[in-house]
């Protein structure tokens, strides 16, 4: 499998130049902190590019370095980066996928999520991630959302969703009632393996199987460290074997849709 890249060359780039600027002007690190309103921890990281430098200390770091525009102008680059680093070649893909098949054991799939439980996840991420930030990655998540009614034509969407994500204290009746409302549309299937049907293939963890345009075939899998994307014919064939059997096993999706509906608080 290929690694996703951990560390895109733009973040890479800008934080090079925001700390030669620095250094020209000879502004510390800790001073560029304090005026930006981050840790000196924070601004090592940019730098290094292990972070997205943020519009505001770019703006910031611009005026003390009297760099007239040239840092600030690196905004309408990195405003493109709106996900994970480790995450972003797979959503490269998901942009043009024509199918895509997902199975989830713990966490609701993106595509299906409420903002309200998108937040809660990204809120307390480890290690924390500043306010800007979490406001692009969900409003980045919600409008990954578009590919379940806005494609033309429409994307065909599976997902199996593992009995245990649904008892989550994160997962509500709003939750709930989303999934119901994207398991009524033409494109999308949604089905529960519950714990009675479960099969070891189901324990190894998440994973997408996705085509794109082009009529290639994707194998992703996201961990909480690093995530992996492969094009690999054997592995994409293992995953597609793999999510078959589950697809096999779980609940129909009526079936699925009474199961769910079964979870919900009634009045």
């Amino acid at each position: 499998m290929r690694a996703v890249p951990q560390s895109p060359v733009m973040w890479r780039f800008s934080g090079n130049q925001m700390k030669r600027w620095r250094t020209k002007a000879n502004i510390s690190r800790e001073q560029l902190a304090a005026a930006s309103n981050y840790s000196p921890d924070t601004i090592k990281a940019m730098e290094q590019g292990a972070r997205m430098p943020t519009p505001r200390v770019l703006d910031v770091a611009d005026e003390l370095c009297r760099a007239e525009g040239l840092l600030s102008a690196a905004k309408d680059y990195l405003s493109r980066e709106k996900f994970p680093a480790r995450a972003q070649e797979f959503m490269e893909r998901e942009r043009e996928a024509i199918s895509l098949w997902w199975y989830e054991d713990t966490l609701v799939p993106g595509l299906l999520q409420t903002e309200k439980y998108a937040r809660t996840l990204i809120e307390h991420r480890n290690p924390p991630l500043d306010e800007e930030t979490i406001e692009e990655r969900i409003a980045a998540r919600m409008e990954r959302q578009a590919i379940l009614t806005e494609r033309k034509p429409p994307v065909g969407l599976s997902f199996v969703l593992y009995e245990a994500v649904l008892p989550s204290p994160l997962v509500d009746d709003e939750q709930l009632n989303r999934l119901l409302e994207a398991s009524l549309l033409r494109n999308v299937a949604l089905q529960v393996l519950t714990f009675e049907r479960a099969i070891p293939a189901g324990l190894l963890g998440s994973t997408v199987l996705l085509e794109t345009q082009a009529y290639e075939r994707f194998a992703f899998s996201e961990g909480p460290i690093a995530s992996e994307l492969s094009a690999n014919p054997g592995v994409v064939n293992r995953v597609s074997e793999r999510l078959s059997m589950m697809r096999t096993e779980a609940l129909s999706p009526v079936e699925s849709a009474r199961f769910i509906k079964g979870m919900v608080n009634q009045p």
